[in-house]
């Protein structure tokens, strides 16, 4: 059985950095400002032959409930509930402060496991701050520096101790050995054949958007708790947080990100941290949903969002959100609709659902949206079927001459998925008009139901089994 632990403490002494390490990876952002991560973030750790779940939230903060400090206090206790053991993280650096001391009371009340450990402990200086700890009244401090790694063979020794011998090497007894997964099968398709779409594999969603339009608020609404940090003041969320969920028993990865600006605004190191941060998250993704607030929406930085997800080929899905603020919904999305299709046509037939985020409507449908998009993003066609196409439409409409010559089509398949990528065999490629391509692109879209996710079309010239051969003499 495997066991959890928040790392806990007060701004700025090192609790994301000790994250990354734990886990492996820079998943947490990190910067010397103090009060960077807000929102609590939960992944799988380890510790020479430990295995848990850490969870990084963010700092001490004193304010009224209401307030942004307030709330973030709330979700830095609710980690502290949710976890076995917490590691209280100090600055040995620069020794204790009352924030400190304040924390180390919440702990004692909270009944949990305490791990006291001094961080930054390769500093000059840090001894001092390593025998204040013990003012703390929590035992010995483990001295560790996160940033290179040092003192973790001790840390690993403190939690065995802390937690018990049994429950920490539960999974050393339990013989699990760690294997690779994927939720990527990798299948031979018999030619002819069109596989069928499974939905029991886990769908990876990014929620993207402006600045305060709402998306931290209809993750909680989704997930049914108040799972990430919300509030009316802009640009709250910072990093990007997975959320594990499930809908209608699916396995549903949810990963909430910074609003993004427009590039020419961006000018702190930290908010430029966070898009990009946001950036790996659509990459990550399957599906992109992209949160318009409904009361101003088709903003340019929406247009530049979606035209974003485009190119790096997800399959984007739209959101209305504040439906609940609209008064004449049905004058109303009519005329969002008809936006849609027209500042959009490089994603024709994008899927666009009213949703509130606060109220909850429009949810279910907005899932079902997604999931239909999701399977159009996974759609293999047969060879067989596109050749036929490729007759039919040639046809009706066949490519041009160009210098007096008429460019040839010859043969076309699907190379791969996830977007639908398609590649056309004809003579002289170079010479093909972007104008025909996007008839042929936008044929394939709507002859084999590709709406609303990114449709590639590559050409290449058929070879020539006698290129560069000399020509035989008689």
């Amino acid at each position: 059985m495997s066991f959890t632990i928040a790392i806990v403490g007060r701004p700025n002494v090192g609790k994301s950095t000790l994250f990354n390490r734990l886990v492996g990876r820079k998943l947490a952002l990190v910067h010397d400002e103090p009060g960077v991560t807000r929102d609590r973030r939960r992944h799988e750790a380890r510790l020479v032959d430990l295995r848990f779940d850490v969870i990084d939230t963010a700092g001490l903060e004193e304010g009224d409930a209401s307030t942004l400090p307030g709330r973030m206090r709330a979700q830095t206790e609710i980690a502290v509930g949710e976890a076995d053991l917490a590691l209280f993280l100090v600055d040995a650096k620069n020794g204790l402060t009352a924030a400190d001391r304040t924390f180390a009371d919440i702990l004692r009340r909270s009944g949990k496991p305490v791990v006291l450990v001094a961080n930054k402990a390769e500093a000059r200086g840090a001894e001092a701050g390593l025998y204040d700890a013990y003012a703390l009244g929590l035992g010995e401090a483990v001295p560790v520096s996160a940033e290179h790694g040092q003192g973790l063979g001790d840390l690993r020794d403190a939690i065995v101790e802390a937690i018990g011998e049994e429950r920490a090497l539960a999974h050393e007894r339990e013989g699990g050995a760690d294997e690779a997964e994927t939720d990527i099968a990798v299948e031979d398709v018999p030619e002819g054949e069109e596989p069928a779409y499974d939905d029991t594999k886990p769908l990876r969603i990014a929620i993207v958007g402006r600045p305060n339009a709402g998306k931290s608020t209809l993750i909680n609404r989704l997930v049914g708790q108040e799972r990430l940090l919300t509030g009316p003041e802009a640009g709250i969320t910072r990093d990007s947080i997975s959320v594990d969920w499930q809908w209608r028993g699916r396995k549903v990865r949810l990963f909430d990100t910074a609003g993004m600006r427009r590039k020419a605004r961006v000018q702190e190191k930290l908010e430029k941290l966070s898009v990009g941060d946001a950036l790996r998250a659509i990459r990550f993704a399957e599906v992109v949903v992209v949160v318009f607030d409904s009361m101003i929406p088709f903003e340019k930085q929406d247009l530049q969002i979606v035209d974003l997800i485009a190119r790096e080929g997800r399959a984007p899905v739209i959101a209305f959100n504040k439906w609940d603020l609209v008064e004449d919904r049905q004058e109303r999305l009519a005329d969002l609709h008809e936006r849609t299709a027209r500042l959009l046509p490089q994603i024709r037939g994008v899927r666009a659902v009213p949703v509130s985020g606060e109220t909850g409507y429009g949810l279910d449908r907005l899932m079902e949206e997604i999931v239909a998009t999701h399977k159009v993003w996974n759609r293999r066609v047969a060879t067989a079927r596109l050749n036929k196409w490729l007759d039919a439409v040639a046809q009706h409409h066949p490519p041009p001459a160009v210098s007096g010559r008429r460019i040839k089509l010859k043969y076309i398949t699907q190379a791969k998925t996830r977007p639908p990528g398609f590649v056309l065999s004809c003579s002289r490629p170079d010479a093909l008009p972007a104008s025909y391509l996007r008839y042929l692109t936008n044929a394939l879209r709507e002859d084999f139901d590709l709406p609303g996710v990114p449709v590639r079309l590559m050409l290449r010239s058929p070879d020539n089994p006698f290129a560069g051969k000399a020509k035989r003499r008689r």
